[in-house]
């Protein structure tokens, strides 16, 4: 049965719930766990101390805390105010959290004792950041006694006028090969996108939803969101840590695992006590991948239905995701049909025309969950969305007969080696099936003769042993020839360089070119027997 087409403002969402299911859990974490009643009431109290400093609409208010109850409350304050929640990612630095503050503009930053020394260290003169009017510190049970506060009667008086296509929150994007933007996500986007997963995910209130997506994440937001619409427990991971999550899974009684990312889950997967962790409770895991990872994936709880999804932080997250009853291979080789209300094209990125399903094309769309475009970049905006409406992703997409799509890589994550076109997912889905590598990324290196050519940064898995020469020679003869990495790195566990939750890839970019150029390499080695 569809469901009736509906909208509302997060705050307003919170507080239904929490009238609704006040004793029962809303948001769980390792060291802390609060009711709908409980988070309620913490949001309303942000809520009065950001009215107190003149938070209104349109005001943007920082959170830069780690992931915890406090973070959530904050944000659901701010948007009750409709102020404009920017969750910065607590692992930035200077240059990082600087870019972020000055961008956004925000007026208040909400953070903990914990980060006052990299703010005064990125902001040793207020003239630094010229709009940022109070930084609010709070403690660890959420009270900060010197925050003037307004009245419930205003806050309440401020949120019944936001409205749901008002900005709700700026979320930057990954940055996996450029510098970040802030989307604009609406009360409505993130609201219609969290009860489309709830509807294609059937979570019921007797559901406990765990994932280990920051909430500095477009994504991690969603999936608070997502319980809150559906009132369901959410189960996030805090500091996220594969030596105790799958204790924290069975104690938990996880039903859905969010894992989202193979960087998160596989370490998980690989544990070697895996098989003494009664996990049947598990109905449900969404993660993303090459055909290969996502039937491991599988393989280790083939009691649950496992889905995949195309998203972005443009479609407030998911803009494709599995249905539960799709056939194994669809969800293992798809991310599945478009979110309710969505609507896709995939096209030919020189022409614009729409191209045959099974031809591989650029990905549009729009919809009601699509971003309202980039804050304060109004070029940017009008760059990728057509006079029509439609968000030009810059992604490779192809389309199955009944509509699912699959994400192949970005149009810039696309080799040009000697005039051949190579998508590094293609060659990082071959590397994966060898059973020493773990995690892998191409990217594209310079060279003299063929433009570029392939470089395979490799994590090997746990235990196992790889060389350079192993790898290529792998390749060699089994995919065609300009398809195989001419160069291999090896990476250990952590030291990928990431943002949020993607590899950067542009780092890697420079990394090989830089390594290279030193090293005065200016073409790679030639496989000359078998006509490279």
């Amino acid at each position: 049965m569809a469901r009736w087409i509906e909208a509302t403002t997060l705050g307003d969402l919170l507080d239904r719930r929490a009238t609704e299911r006040p004793d029962a859990d809303a948001v769980v974490f390792p060291d802390a766990r609060a009711s709908y009643a409980e988070l309620a009431a913490r949001a309303q109290r942000f809520a009065r101390r950001l009215a107190g400093f003149g938070v209104g609409p349109g005001d943007r208010v920082g959170i830069l805390l780690p992931a915890s109850v406090d973070l959530l409350a904050a944000l659901f304050g701010a948007v009750k105010l409709g102020a404009i929640a920017v969750p910065v990612n607590a692992r930035f630095k200077n240059v990082e959290l600087a870019q972020i503050v000055t961008h956004s503009g925000m007026r208040v930053l909400v953070t903990d004792t914990a980060s006052a020394p990299l703010l005064h260290e990125t902001f040793p003169d207020e003239a630094d950041a010229p709009e940022l009017r109070h930084v609010v510190l709070v403690d660890d049970d959420g009270d900060d006694p010197g925050t003037p506060e307004a009245t419930d009667a205003e806050v309440w008086a401020a949120q019944e006028s936001v409205r749901v296509r008002d900005t709700a929150v700026i979320v930057y994007t990954s940055g996996t090969t450029a510098a970040p933007k802030g989307a604009m996500l609406s009360h409505e986007a993130l609201y219609r996108l969290a009860t489309g997963i709830g509807d294609r995910m059937r979570i019921t209130p007797d559901d406990r939803v765990w994932t280990a997506i920051p909430l500095f994440h477009g994504g991690g937001i969603t999936f608070a969101l997502s319980c809150v619409a559906a009132g369901a427990p959410f189960v996030h991971a805090g500091f996220f840590d594969p030596g105790t999550t799958l204790e924290y899974l069975r104690d938990e009684r996880v039903t859905i695992a969010l894992a989202a990312f193979e960087t998160i889950w596989m370490p998980v997967l690989n544990r070697p006590d895996f098989a003494s962790f009664d996990l049947s409770g598990i109905r449900v895991v969404m993660a993303v991948g090459v055909p290969e990872r996502l039937r491991d994936m599988a393989s280790r709880l083939p009691h649950a239905v496992h889905v995949s999804c195309v998203a972005m932080t443009e479609s407030s997250a998911f803009l494709t995701l599995n249905r539960l009853d799709d056939p194994f291979e669809a969800r293992v080789t798809s991310g599945g049909h478009p979110m309710p209300g969505m609507r896709c094209r995939v096209v030919d990125p020189q022409t614009g025309a729409d191209v045959e399903p099974g031809t591989p094309g650029e990905l549009l769309f729009r919809g009601p969950n699509a971003f309202d475009g980039y804050f304060r970049d109004p070029e940017r905006t009008a760059e990728v969305f057509d006079a029509d409406g439609w968000f030009h992703s810059g992604d490779l997409v192809v389309a199955d007969p009944e509509g699912r799509l699959t994400f192949l890589s970005r149009l810039k994550d696309m080799l040009k080696v000697g005039g051949e076109n190579v998508a590094a997912a293609e060659v990082e889905g071959y590397l994966l099936t060898y059973p020493a590598v773990d995690v892998v990324a191409v990217v594209g290196a310079p060279d003299a003769y063929y433009v570029e050519v392939p470089a395979a940064f490799v994590q090997l898995a746990p235990g196992a042993t790889a060389t350079e020469e192993e790898l290529i020679e792998f390749c060699l003869g089994r995919i065609a020839t300009y398809r195989v990495p001419r160069y291999v790195r090896f990476v250990d566990a952590g030291e990928w360089p990431m943002s949020g939750t993607k590899i950067k890839k542009y780092v890697l970019r420079e990394r090989i070119a830089a390594e290279l150029e030193a090293a005065g390499i200016t073409e790679a080695p030639r496989f000359a027997s078998r006509r490279s």
